[in-house]
Formats: structure tokens, sequence, C-alpha cells
């Protein structure tokens, strides 16, 4: 689907018009309804690096990116603003979005750690070969993640509230130095 597709899908939830499982779970309404304005800020006030848009902008053959995520993910409401604001920088570069619990999800191909974490975003050549995959968060990020697995003595909201406070601070940089170096690796 399209962003704009994708995006329609945190409507549908809230206005109760999808009650499909998970979200027929208040709790998981309420991630939908966090991550819309977690989205929707960082489309706002989400910067674009002058090293990455010109990175962007040197692509010259067409790109296919595939953005595995779903609405509920904390992670991909921090990812996804930035990730939409790169795709619209070069036309060459062709966005789709799927759904990790749908059934024509890729996610089995390209798990973390044996697991479903998302978001992934894929880029693929026009002929649909892999370029590179980056996900499912910044490597800060993804550090923070795996010393809390290991640490009890946090509640699992402590946990949620110290990655959050991760992804505020720092405001979409991570991910696109990441994805700049990953482009800039296939030259």
């Amino acid at each position: 689907m399209n962003i704009t597709a994708y995006e329609k899908q945190f409507d549908d939830i809230l206005d109760g018009t999808n009650n499909n499982d998970p979200y027929d779970n208040e709790d998981y309404v309420n991630y939908v309804k966090m991550n819309k304005a977690r989205m929707s800020r960082w489309y706002k006030k989400g910067k674009i690096s002058p090293e990455i848009t010109e990175t962007i902008l040197k692509i010259d053959q067409p790109q296919n990116w595939v953005l595995i995520t779903e609405p509920w993910c904390g992670d991909a409401a921090h990812s996804h603003a930035f990730i939409g604001k790169l795709a619209t920088i070069n036309p060459k570069i062709n966005l789709t979005i799927q759904n990790r619990d749908a059934a024509n999800s890729e996610i089995e191909k390209y798990l973390t750690n044996g697991g479903k974490s998302i978001p992934k975003l894929i880029v693929r050549d026009e002929a649909g070969n892999d370029l590179f995959d980056w996900g499912p968060r910044p490597k800060e990020a993804q550090a923070i993640v795996m010393e809390q697995k290991n640490d009890n003595t946090i509640s699992a909201e402590d946990k949620k509230k110290q990655l959050q406070s991760w992804y505020n601070k720092d405001k979409g940089t991570m991910i696109q130095e990441e994805l700049n170096a990953l482009f800039n690796e296939l030259n």
C-alpha cells in the first residue's frame, strides 16, 4: 500500500471503522492514538539533514523502498515520518508499506535476532534486488532495548518511557545518519 493508505489506517482504527484484532483491544487503540500524535509531530517538526538530502538526491536509478510496520508500533511511529520525508526527496524512489501481520508481509525474510521486530526498511533496486535493509530502530535505541531486556528492576512502563525519551532527544538524527551511511556504502 502507499503511505496515504497506511496513514488512513490510523484514522480507521481511531474512529472504530477498523476494530479487527488487535484493534478490538483498547490498549492497542491507545497505542495507535499515541503513535499518530508522534508521527504528526515528526512530520511537522522533524528536520531532514543536508547530508542525507544530498545523498538521496544523488540516487540516479529507480529504487523501491518497502517499509514493514504496524500502526501500534511505537518504534515505527518515530521512524515512519522520517522515512516518508526521505522518500519524497527524489522522484526515483517508490515507497510502499506492508503491515507486518498481513498475509503478504515479507517480515519472515527480515527477522531481527529471530523476531519480527519492526519497523524494517528494505531498499531495493528496480529489478527487486535488495540493496540493504535497516531496522527495527537506530543502534543506540536498540542498545537500550537489549539492556532493558536483561534488567528486571525496571517496570515495562518505565522501559517504554526511557525509550520514548531517547527518541525525543534524538529527533530523528540517528536514523538519518544510519541510512546515510548505508546509502554511501552502495557507492
